[in-house]
């Protein structure tokens, strides 16, 4: 079956006083249908404009898209008028975005907001679309939900207003749900609750979910398959189970003893991976995670373009993969 989401080849330039930067450099990877794909990657590495630039938002941020293609259920996104892509957006494509504060209008309720959700893209009657705002209510467990829907965003918690958000973006039945890390800003309690949220969604409905994060953690409870990003570039693609248990990107392994479930099993502290995310007009020649990596060799690792190569586990951009598969996989065990 076709996947719901592909992405090939994807480049997204910025305008700079360094000229033109490429924050998304040739990006591609499927989101099968009922597939849960989370996209991981330190800030910076380019995970959350590749999912804007997907459905046409990252010509707001001044942005735009120099190569390549999304295809959305037999559609190409790419140079698709925006109107088309309304049609798209917030019905066929949800979205979840980090901070629900900066995404919903205090000066309304949020039963009104979710309606009006409802009345663009589905043509129902006011009544209909507040008995549907209150039912998407319900289903992310918000109690009393006829009544709370008349309450304005102030009067929610932060994990409150995150449900409001999800019942926002699925109450036209999405194919898609797109969520920019949304679980960041809550503590750990709220945050496993959310996702659970999702899980039980995406399970009832069978919609696919695009989960962007830079938590391993998270990624363990939600992912079917895990793309990870560094420096503007796919470094990794692999099954969430194989990532975990054999990862072969130095980058990968880095993040996963970054985590604290991790090192807790270790009986140690977590270890941070040295140095920083170079800016984007500043890659370093070759492999872009080189002057972090403990295992560099130079020329082969500083000189040229490292490709994305498939093996038996999934994709890589490491040339040493096959003689570090064993020395990573031992790194997270240790």
């Amino acid at each position: 079956m076709d996947p719901l989401l592909s992405l090939k080849d994807l480049t997204v330039q910025f305008p700079s006083t360094h000229g033109l930067l490429t924050v998304v450099d040739k990006v591609s990877f499927d989101v099968g249908r009922n597939e849960v794909v989370c996209v991981v990657g330190e800030s910076g590495s380019g995970k959350s404009v590749t999912m804007q630039a997907a459905v046409g938002l990252v010509q707001t941020k001044g942005g735009r898209v120099t190569g390549g293609s999304v295809r959305f259920d037999g559609q190409e996104l790419v140079g698709m008028k925006n109107r088309h892509l309304n049609r798209i957006r917030g019905n066929d494509i949800g979205f979840i975005f980090q901070e629900p504060m900066s995404s919903l209008n205090p000066a309304y309720t949020v039963g009104e907001q979710i309606a009006e959700v409802v009345r663009r893209h589905r043509g129902v009657s006011r009544a209909e679309a507040w008995k549907r705002a209150v039912e998407m209510l319900e289903r992310v467990h918000i109690a009393t939900a006829a009544a709370r829907a008349h309450d304005y965003p102030h009067q929610f918690s932060g994990g409150m207003r995150q449900r409001v958000m999800i019942a926002m973006a699925i109450a036209c039945d999405p194919k898609l749900l797109i969520a920019d890390e949304p679980s960041t800003a809550l503590d750990v309690t709220i945050q496993a609750r959310i996702l659970q949220l999702i899980k039980e969604l995406q399970t009832a409905s069978g919609m696919s979910v695009l989960f962007i994060t830079h938590d391993l953690g998270v990624v363990a409870e939600i992912a079917d398959r895990v793309v990870v990003m560094y420096g503007a570039q796919v470094v990794e693609e692999a099954g969430v189970d194989a990532l975990f248990a054999t990862p072969r990107h130095p980058y990968t392994t880095g993040l996963l003893r970054a985590m604290p479930q991790v090192a807790l099993e270790r009986g140690e502290d977590p270890v941070a991976i040295p140095g920083t995310v170079a800016q984007a007009h500043a890659w370093p020649a070759g492999c872009r995670f080189n002057p972090r990596c403990e295992f560099r060799e130079d020329g082969p690792c500083t000189t040229g373009q490292v490709q994305l190569v498939r093996d038996d586990h999934g994709l890589v951009r490491c040339i040493r993969a096959d003689a570090l598969r064993t020395r990573l996989t031992q790194a997270v065990a240790a």
